[in-house]
C-alpha cells in the first residue's frame, strides 16, 4: 500500500462489487494528470476495504504509449503517497526513524509536513559513509538554526521505522529483512514505503 517506486497493486488487477464501487465513490475524473486509480484505491482503504489475492488470470490488459497514465506526473503520485502515509500512519506516531540516509530517505523527509518532520528522530542506514557523517542538515528549511537530524546505524535506531529502500533488489530486501529480524526490536513495517 505504501510504496515509493510503484503501486503494490496495479489498477487493472482490481475487482470489486458494484455496490462497493458506489460506496467508495466513483473515480475522480478531474482530467489529465489526475491519478484517479490511486485516489480510488486510497479511498477504498480509508473506507475499510481490503486487498486479497486471487491466483487466477481474470483479465488481459492492453497497455499502450497513448494511455492516459503517461499524463500523470511522478511528482503528483509521490505527493499523494506521502499525504496518505501521513494520514494513515504518521498521524498516530509521536516519533519515527527513516531507514535510508540516502536520496529516498531525504526526499521523504523534505516531502513531509513540518509537523511530521519534527517527529523524525533519526535516519538510520547500513552504509558506513552515511553513518560517519553523523547527521543530515535540511538546508532548504526556513527554520533557524536549520534542522539537523542524526544518522545512525540501524542497530542503534529506535522504531517505528519508515523504510525507504527499493525492495525490488533482492540484496536490499535481504539486508532490510535480516537487519530487522536480527535487531531484536519490535518493528512496524509498511511495505517499502
Amino acid at each position: 500500500v505504501f510504496t515509493s517506486h510503484g503501486p503494490t497493486v496495479i489498477m487493472p488487477t482490481w475487482f470489486c462489487s458494484r455496490e462497493w464501487f458506489f460506496h467508495v465513490g466513483r473515480f475522480d475524473e478531474g482530467g489529465k494528470g489526475v491519478p484517479e486509480d490511486l485516489l480510488f484505491f486510497y479511498e477504498h482503504l480509508q473506507k475499510g476495504g481490503g486487498v486479497f489475492r486471487v491466483n487466477h488470470c481474470l483479465l488481459l490488459y492492453r497497455y499502450h504509449p497513448q494511455a492516459a497514465t503517461h499524463s500523470v506526473l511522478e511528482g503528483t503520485i509521490w505527493n499523494h503517497r506521502v499525504r496518505f502515509l501521513e494520514d494513515r500512519v504518521l498521524s498516530s506516531w509521536t516519533s519515527f526513524t527513516i531507514w535510508n540516509a540516502g536520496k529516498q530517505g531525504k526526499k521523504l523527509y523534505r516531502s513531509l509536513s513540518p509537523a511530521n518532520q519534527k517527529k523524525v528522530i533519526a535516519f538510520c542506514d547500513v552504509d558506513e559513509k552515511k553513518i560517519t557523517k553523523g547527521f543530515y542538515t535540511y538546508e532548504e528549511s526556513e527554520e533557524r538554526p536549520k534542522p539537523r537530524i542524526p544518522v545512525c546505524h540501524f542497530r542503534d535506531a529506535a522504531p517505528p521505522f519508515v523504510i525507504c529502500v527499493k525492495l525490488v533488489s533482492s540484496t536490499c530486501a535481504f539486508t532490510c529483512r535480516s537487519s530487522i529480524c536480527s535487531s531484536g526490536k519490535s518493528v512496524s513495517v509498511y511495505s517499502k514505503w
